[in-house]
This record gives C-alpha cells, structure tokens and sequence, in this order.
C-alpha cells in the first residue's frame, strides 16, 4: 500500500476523472505552498512592525475574508467555478509579490488583503468544483479520498520545503515570497487546464442557473437553503472547532509558541515540517477513522483531541510541545477531509453550492478575526499559557453546543426524513 493510503482499491476511475483528481492535487499543492509560513512572523519583525502591528493585520485579514466571502461566493456560482480558481491564483501570485516590493506595514496589510481576495474566491470554489464534477461523473464516492489526497500531496511539498525556507532567506532575503508567487502561478496553469463541469441530466449546470438572479437573489436562496437544512447550520458551526484551532495554532501561535519554550528559529521550519508530516499521514487516510466512529463523531472527537494537544502545551518544555504540536496536526489532518465531505453532503442539489460554502468560510474566518485579537492581547500581557487552556476550554463548551443541536435535529423529523436526502445521509453517517 502506497505512502498516501489508497486503502481497498475499488474499479479504475475514467480518465477524465483521473486527470482532474490529478489537477485539482496539482492547484491545491502548489496555490497553497506558502514558502514564507515558517518565517513570515520573523520577517515581518526584521520589517520593524511590532506585534500589535503582525496581529492587527491577522485581524483585518479575517475580517476582510468574511467580507469578501459571500460576494466571491456568488460570483463563483455566476461565472463558473473553473473561472473562479484561475481568478483567484492569478490574485495570490501578484499578493505575493506585494512584500518584496513595499516591506512595510502597508506592503503587508496589502499582502493579506490580496491574500483573503484570492482565499475567498478559491475556498468554496475548490470543494464545490471537485465534489460536483465527480458526482456528475458517477464518481462522488471517491471525493473524501481525493480531497483528502491533495492536501496530503500538499502537505508532503511543505515537508520537503519548508526546512529550506531559512537557508534560502538567509541568501537571499525576498526569496520566501518570490518561490510562492512562482508556485502560484503554477496552480494557476492547473486551474486553466481544468474542464468544464458537465451538465447535469435534464438541468442547466450551475453557473448558468444562478446566472439569473443577482447578488442579493443569490444569497437569499442560499440562506434559504441553509435555514430548511436539517444538518447543514450544526455541521458548519462543528466545523468552526477544527478550522480555528488549526488556523490559529499553525499561523498565529505556532512561533510566539515555539519561542517561548526556546526553540531556536533556525528549527522552526523543522518542527512546522514535523507537524507537517503527521497532518499528511492524517490527510491521506481519512478512511481509517471513518471506518471506526460516525463522520460526525470523528469530527467531534478530533477536535477534542486538537483542543487537549493545544492545552497539553501549556504545561509542557520543548520536546513534548513540539511532541504534542504533532498529535494536534495528525488530528487536524484526519478531521478536515470527513468535514469538507460533511459539509458538502448536507449541501442539497442547488446552483448555490460555492454560496454556501462561502458562508460557512464566512463564520470560520469572524471567529478567527476575534481570536487573533484575543491572541495579540495575552501574548501583550504574557499570558501565552492562558491562552491555550482557555482555548481548549472554548473549543470544548462550542462542542458540547453543536453535539445537543445535532441530537435534538436527529429527533426532529425533517421534510428529507424518508426520501434519503443528503442532509439526512450527512446526520446518519
């Protein structure tokens, strides 16, 4: 069995299929290779920008990626979610090249504004457009597989390059941002290679039948479908655990972290690419949790396990922090596919599926913008350890909420309770 887990092989997938499960892995790996992840805190620092400056634009970022959400959401849904991915990596590739010509604290608020611009039109744009095409093609079985595939392919090319990140900006200084700016506009190339969705049986494909209303007709039929969903507001809201502990532990905590428990800089790009490695083991099987609890419970489960590890942290030295910081990647790496299928699985037929998606991408990054603030605000007061406990706390009084709502929905009989919906597959599963 090979090192990304293709468990019990099932018949051979159509070519065409198999071409884009390898594109849609090639978009993913290279749009998401941030060679600057490892040292962006650091650089920003030689910039002279204080950390209430770093951590105020984290904060704006999320802001400015809530905002921009349901708008690049609906234009997803209008102009095609193909189109919607080559918008946004051409977006990223000129957001990375931002810093290495203005490296103040206006270049790099311009940087992560750029930055939530192209996030936003790829976020529900990337799932909806795989998920689609393979259901169209009588594939949609393989979806939790491929996606969690690619970002295991994605993680394996952060393991191989992160550690080099330190050499390459000790030579030379601009080199973190003009690698991602490169690799951005190979994800690029991979997103025009991709092929149009075809056309569901006896429908018009999605982008033309959102094509018809505006803006505001938009979101209101996408709200609409949110609110008669028996399974989709719980699932979004359990998904705000996995994506906000991951977010804030791999982007705004993980050097101040390390730095505290006198890890070197120098080994930072070493451990993020430890961590790496557990998040890809975890990404390419996904199937090995699935086969032993419920999508839900996994999900549930392993976000526990993320909020334990984060707190563990806190009474812990180097060694067990760095020990600990690799169970919490594991776990996010198991959890993330089993909740893009969750999500996309509660999601009925409907022209606003990247809408939707977006308003969830919407609550993840408010509650990421509070927290970043709350992140500047107890590393000024030195009150890092605090931090951790309560956000493991947090974390679990917001699992304990979704797990209530989603007993009292599997209770309350529901308009798709005997039809089979997806919403209803999604709750059982």
């Amino acid at each position: 069995m090979s090192l990304l887990g293709r468990a019990k092989r099932g018949p051979a997938a159509p070519p065409g299929v198999r071409r884009v499960v390898r594109l849609n892995n090639g978009f993913q790996l290279l749009f998401n290779l941030l060679w600057w992840m490892p040292v962006f805190y650091e650089y920003q620092r030689q910039a002279d920008l204080s950390d209430s400056q770093i951590f105020g634009i984290q904060s704006v970022y999320y802001v400015a990626f809530c905002l921009l959400e349901v708008p690049t959401g609906f234009i997803a849904d209008r102009i095609g979610q193909r189109t919607c991915l080559r918008l946004g990596a051409a977006v990223m590739t000129a957001a990375n090249l931002v810093p290495v010509a203005l490296p103040s604290a206006t270049g790099f608020l311009l940087h992560f504004l750029a930055i939530a611009a192209a996030r936003s039109l790829v976020s529900g744009a990337s799932s909806a457009y795989l998920y689609e095409y393979l259901h169209a093609e009588g594939a949609g079985g393989r979806y939790v597989q491929a996606e969690g595939t690619a970002r295991a392919l994605g993680l394996w090319a952060k393991i191989a390059c992160w550690p080099l990140v330190g050499v390459l900006m000790s030579t030379v200084h601009q080199a973190p941002y003009l690698l991602t700016a490169a690799c951005t506009l190979g994800s690029l190339a991979c997103a025009a290679a991709l092929p149009a969705l075809p056309p569901p049986p006896s429908a018009p494909p999605p982008a033309a039948a959102a094509a018809g209303g505006g803006f505001l007709d938009s979101v209101r039929q996408a709200w609409k479908v949110l609110r008669t969903s028996r399974a989709l507001g719980p699932l979004m809201v359990q998904g705000v655990a996995i994506f906000t502990l991951a977010r804030i532990c791999q982007v705004n905590l993980f050097q101040p972290l390390l730095l505290a428990r006198a890890v070197p800089v120098a080994d930072h790009g070493a451990v993020l690419s430890a961590m790496t490695v557990a998040e890809a083991l975890g990404s390419s099987r996904p199937g090995w949790i699935r086969a032993r609890l419920s999508d839900t419970a996994a999900v549930t489960v392993l976000s526990l396990v993320m909020a334990g590890s984060l707190a563990a942290t806190a009474l812990s030295g180097a060694a067990a922090t760095i020990a600990w910081l690799c169970v919490f990647a594991a776990a996010t790496g198991l959890a993330f596919p089993v909740q893009r299928y969750l999500i996309n699985a509660a999601i009925p037929p409907t022209p606003y599926r990247a809408t939707l998606l977006s308003l969830e991408s919407i609550i993840d990054r408010g509650v990421c913008a509070l927290v970043a603030l709350a992140v500047g605000a107890y590393l000024a007061a030195d009150r890092l350890d605090a931090l951790l406990l309560h956000a493991a706390l947090g974390t679990c009084v917001l699992l304990g909420a979704v797990a209530v709502a989603l007993r009292l929905v599997r209770r309350r009989p529901g308009p798709g309770a005997d039809t089979g919906t997806p919403s209803d597959r999604a709750l059982s599963r």
